[in-house]
């Protein structure tokens, strides 16, 4: 078994004992030395050649975003940035993944109070963006054409699925987006590519912790030509607008008495293991929409989506996955091609223009 050595970087001796005490308890990871600032942080980093840094967003001096510039620049290190809840923790935080970082955890308190949720968060994540798992994600450009570009999926789908042919404009009256690790960076590469006159309704799940959906989708909304909202219940879905479903709750569907479809925050059943679930979403999803809906899945690690994606295909919806090139973690993606269920697999940049052209949407 190979041993993780991991580089922490914070200004608080406290949070560095903490954070150093989680990772040496694990018996296939190592601290290797621990850095007080973005200076430090990257002298060390060129000096032991970790395989992940912990990184704090505040610091005085040299601050976690430009210690994220230059060693994503020089060094392609995986580096996870510890981020406190607060709109302004959130704000930097989304900069840093934007900049290279390839994830993130909510600092623990002071009292520890939440110390274990965090210790298993902080392994979990070193352990996949470590060298062996995923890699920084690099600058999104342009792509050649799509016929260059993007892989079909040459695993038959499932017996009960019908073919999936590109549709005509009629056909398509939902998209559900589904996403985890390095999801942020790439919802900012799809939500804004949607044209203003974009008609059919979005909704997005993104493994998150609680307190930073809100600022993601206020940030989505300034970056795009729709509009992009933190779900809250009661709300009916409407073309032109995405909706991120808040950490802590699940997304539920259903029909109004006016034929409309509104989203209902439900409390988890404790059968899924993330809250909000991408698995059920696409339950939900399909339920509602069947053959009329697209299902989206994005970068991320483990296999979330897979058994609600499935339940869409055989109700006949269309499946984009993103392709390995492109994503943080090529991992439910990954999962949900290897089941046979992903239609057409595309780079990040191709997968909303591509969504416009299955449901006949021209560009404003």
């Amino acid at each position: 078994m190979s041993q993780i050595n991991v580089l922490v970087t914070d200004d608080s001796a406290f949070m560095r004992r903490a954070i150093t005490t989680m990772i040496d308890n694990e018996p296939d990871m190592k601290v290797i030395a621990t850095a007080r600032s973005g200076e430090e942080a990257i002298t060390k980093a060129l000096q032991m050649n970790p395989d992940v840094i912990t990184m704090d967003v505040e610091m005085p001096g040299m601050g976690g975003l430009e210690a994220v510039r230059q060693i994503v620049a020089d060094h392609r290190i995986p580096i996870i940035m510890c981020s406190s809840l607060t709109h302004e923790g959130a704000e930097t935080t989304f900069r840093a993944l934007e900049l290279g970082a390839v994830d993130f955890i909510t600092k623990p308190d002071a009292a520890y109070v939440n110390i274990t949720d965090v210790a298993r968060d902080l392994i979990q994540k070193i352990r996949t963006v470590s060298r062996r798992g995923a890699q920084p994600a690099q600058p999104i450009v342009q792509t050649p054409p799509p016929a260059a570009q993007e892989r079909r999926i040459l695993v038959p789908p499932p017996v009960a699925a019908p073919p999936s042919p590109l549709r005509a404009l009629s056909q398509y009256h939902f998209i559900a987006i589904g996403t985890s690790t390095g999801g942020p960076v790439a919802l900012s590469h799809v939500i804004p590519l949607f044209p203003a006159n974009f008609p059919i309704p979005i909704l997005i799940v993104q493994h998150m912790p609680m307190g930073f959906t809100r600022p993601l989708s206020d940030r989505l909304n300034s970056q795009s030509k729709i509009s992009v909202h933190e779900a809250v219940n009661g709300m009916v879905l409407a073309g032109g607008t995405a909706l991120v479903v808040p950490s802590g709750k699940q997304a539920a569907l259903r029909h109004t008495s006016s034929s409309e479809v509104e989203i209902r925050l439900v409390e988890d059943d404790g059968t899924s293991l993330h809250v909000p679930s991408v698995d059920v979403l696409m339950e939900q999803t399909a339920e509602i929409y069947g053959a009329h809906a697209i299902g989206v899945i994005l970068t991320g690690m483990g296999q979330d989506g897979v058994k609600g994606l499935r339940k869409l295909k055989e109700r006949g919806g269309y499946i984009i996955g993103q392709d390995e090139a492109t994503c943080v973690v090529y991992g439910m993606p990954r999962a949900a091609a290897k089941e046979g269920l992903v239609d057409r697999e595309l780079p990040l940049d191709r997968i909303a223009p591509t969504i416009c052209e299955l449901s006949g949407v021209a560009k404003s």
